[in-house]
């Protein structure tokens, strides 16, 4: 078998696992594509006699591409990435498997790439590396140029962040993710009743300016009066809805495609939501501390 179609297989082989790395790491389908397809052009230009361990350095090289990724991402404030052209080895006819890539979508959930879009590049890679795919802190530092401790610093960091804190008791928490589960069920079923019974008959709703529909009102009192139009609005985005600590309480964030748009900010009284603050402008959403919740 000619050296470049061994090293093609091999690669394939490593495919999945290098898609799954990327994916976590970008939060995208296609710029995890692109991660995969730039480690496979820098593969074919190295002497594989030379690599010991494939896979590792196939998960080095990806790591790293992921890392300027993000980087640029954050430093210029876009979504693109420049890749070189495909090369047809990487990209074989029928190669993306709709069916594979809606399970690898669904592996990671939406609240915990809204928290990971908000590390660090550093901060995520040491976290997605070592939490998700048991890297050693070793391998992390050398991607990094850091210590193995400052690696180990980066992922507890990212950790913390991840996992949140709580400003209410365990027993509150769990109270109001049974009030917001209830809430969001009777929403996506479109059940009047269902969602009135968890708001108190006073709520009161705020809508910020870049929430508001032009000419709505800005605030909304009564359970009735705002279950009719939130169940109307959320008809299109119900399933983008994600449950999430909202500095230190639960909450929910609209993200549709992944990408935050709103922040539903509660309280709570008496086993029901008492008042609830939407939020859309990018400036106070930047300013929120998320979290996912702990199953």
């Amino acid at each position: 078998m000619p050296e470049q179609e061994w090293l093609a297989d091999k690669f394939e082989e490593n495919r999945s696992h290098l898609r799954a790395v990327a994916y976590r790491m970008l939060g995208s389908l296609n710029e995890a594509d692109d991660a995969v397809q730039e480690a496979w052009l820098r593969l074919s230009r190295t002497h594989a006699d030379e690599i010991e361990n494939l896979g590792g350095w196939l998960t080095t090289v990806v790591s790293r591409v992921c890392l300027d990724m993000l980087r640029s991402r954050r430093s210029r404030k876009e979504e693109a990435f420049d890749a070189q052209p495909a090369e047809p080895i990487a990209i074989r006819e029928g190669q993306r498997d709709p069916e594979q890539e809606t399970l690898l979508a669904d592996s990671i959930s939406t609240a915990l790439l809204i928290v990971l879009d908000r590390l660090d590049p550093a901060e995520r890679l040491a976290f997605v590396l070592h939490d998700m795919f048991a890297v050693t802190f070793d391998e992390i530092a050398s991607i990094l140029g850091r210590s193995p401790e400052a690696a180990r610093q980066l992922a507890s960091r990212a950790r913390r962040r991840v996992q949140g804190a709580p400003s209410v008791p365990k027993a509150s928490l769990t109270e109001q993710r049974r009030v917001v589960d209830a809430f969001l069920a009777a929403l996506r079923a479109g059940d009047f009743e269902g969602l009135v019974a968890v708001l108190d008959p006073d709520v009161v709703v705020r809508i910020d300016e870049a929430a508001a529909r032009p000419g709505a009102p800005r605030e909304i009192h009564g359970a009735q009066n705002w279950a009719k139009g939130a169940i109307a609005f959320s008809r299109q985005f119900a399933g983008a809805v994600q449950p999430m600590l909202v500095n230190g309480e639960v909450g929910l964030v609209l993200a549709p495609s992944g990408r935050m748009v709103r922040v539903l900010r509660f309280s709570f009284a008496n086993g029901k939501i008492a008042t609830a603050d939407i939020v859309a402008d990018p400036a106070r959403l930047h300013e929120f501390d998320l979290a996912v919740i702990d199953e």
